[in-house]
């Protein structure tokens, strides 16, 4: 009988996992650069509410046409490649943004960097389809992880190297790690070319031509649309707590401004621990469905216990909203677990999170213009215990184990 035992992470493949390890590091700086340094950035720079709340929209749009766009980039250029290009645009971006003089420059350098992270997202996933095929849960858990890292620290750091060296230098300095991110790609890439000269022609043309139609048909397939819509139901509540939780807090719970600061970043911290968790767990289970139906319990409980019962049991509220994302990091391992190809993860990675993205942009908008509507926050919270209920349908579709590029070559074939 054949090993099938995995292999080790190092076994020929060690630059790939650094440089998806740096590259996971990469996705979330420059989301959360800007914010501690607002009053820094105002005293040189005029930057209005609204201006702050185009910027602070831009991750989500940027990433969802990334996700449009990138798996069709990806298959014509290739996926170490079109990483390469990705990491080049952050590198630019927080350069043009540590340098920026006005607001237009600084909003174009976000543009710039965002536009790079959203490559970077729909890339992670197939790339560890392609190097790490043997280890999918576990390389999940370590990049899904350092995403979270990536959010943190910059939140972290921003103030006190502001302080000691302005803020452009704050914003500029993620520039150094982008930049040391493309050394493993850069040879990755390079040992590549060499090994397709060696194979000839023929080889390098059989070796480099993917099949298109899974890049066409993911939405025949019913897994596809399934992950989507989870992956979509749970941005758009995450986007809309990551924006308004702190004045929800203050005006429903009375509390403090510092102490809704804690709570956030409570909500936010627990998305760590999930990520080490729930990925080891999707890989063992036959059917996630139960998953996405605690996932559902957990989300109803929280945002039922801030509408009725705000003033008490606060950390159970707010704990049980963040544990019930356990589904984001559980998505971006189905990718690889329902699909048999790196062809095949790189299109559901970008159809899920193309439409999952779009989809966040409008929650913290909607959300907003709800509490304005109605004066109160009972409607936009009965608005994200309808987007967590409406989960039950992905979970009844992901109930069964399915290959995306089955179900499109069965759609195909009809």
């Amino acid at each position: 009988m054949p090993d099938t035992s995995p292999l080790p992470l190092w076994a020929g493949r060690s630059l790939a996992l650094f440089g998806i390890l740096l590259m996971a590091l990469n996705l979330r700086t420059a989301v959360a650069a800007i914010s501690p340094v607002v009053a820094e950035i105002r005293a040189d720079i005029p930057l209005d509410t609204l201006g702050l709340g185009v910027i602070g929209a831009l991750p989500p749009v940027a990433f969802a046409l990334s996700g449009l766009f990138g798996a069709r980039l990806g298959r014509r250029f290739g996926l170490e490649p079109l990483l390469l290009a990705a990491i080049t645009l952050m590198v630019a971006g927080h350069l043009l943004r540590g340098s920026a003089g006005s607001y237009q420059v600084l909003l174009a350098g976000s543009v710039v960097a965002f536009a790079g992270i959203g490559i970077g997202n729909i890339l992670l996933p197939p790339l560890v389809k392609r190097y790490f095929p043997d280890r999918i849960a576990l390389m999940t858990t370590a990049y899904v992880s350092l995403m979270a890292i990536s959010g943190a620290v910059p939140a972290l750091l921003a103030a006190p190297v502001a302080e000691a060296a302005g803020w452009r230098a704050s914003l500029a300095m993620w520039s150094i790690l982008a930049a040391v991110t493309l050394v493993p790609w850069l040879v990755v890439i390079s040992r590549t070319h060499r090994g397709r000269r060696a194979l000839g022609p023929d080889a390098r043309a059989r070796d480099t031509r993917p099949s298109s139609r899974h890049h066409t048909a993911m939405w025949r397939s019913r897994t596809a649309w399934a992950l989507a819509m989870v992956f979509s139901l749970l941005s758009f509540q995450v986007y809309a707590l990551i924006s308004w939780l702190p004045r929800l807090l203050v005006d429903t719970a009375g509390v403090s401004p510092l102490a809704a600061g804690g709570y956030l970043a409570l909500y936010v911290a627990l998305g760590l621990p999930l990520a080490i968790v729930i990925p080891r767990i999707i890989s063992r289970i036959a059917d996630v469905s139960i998953l996405v139906f605690l996932a559902i319990t957990l989300l109803v409980i929280g945002y039922v216990g801030l509408l009725l019962a705000p003033g008490s049991l606060l950390v159970l509220w707010v704990s049980c909203a963040g544990i019930g994302t356990i589904m984001f990091p559980g998505v971006l391992t189905l990718i690889n677990l329902r699909t048999r190809t790196t062809t095949g993860s790189g299109a559901l990675s970008g159809f899920t999170q193309g439409i999952g993205y779009a989809v966040a942009a409008a929650g913290p908008v909607s959300f907003g213009l709800l509490h304005d509507a109605t004066g109160g926050w009972t409607l936009p919270l009965v608005t994200l215990i309808a987007a967590a209920l409406a989960g039950v349908v992905p979970a009844l579709l992901l109930r069964e184990r399915a290959f995306v590029e089955d179900e499109i070559a069965e759609s195909l074939a009809r």
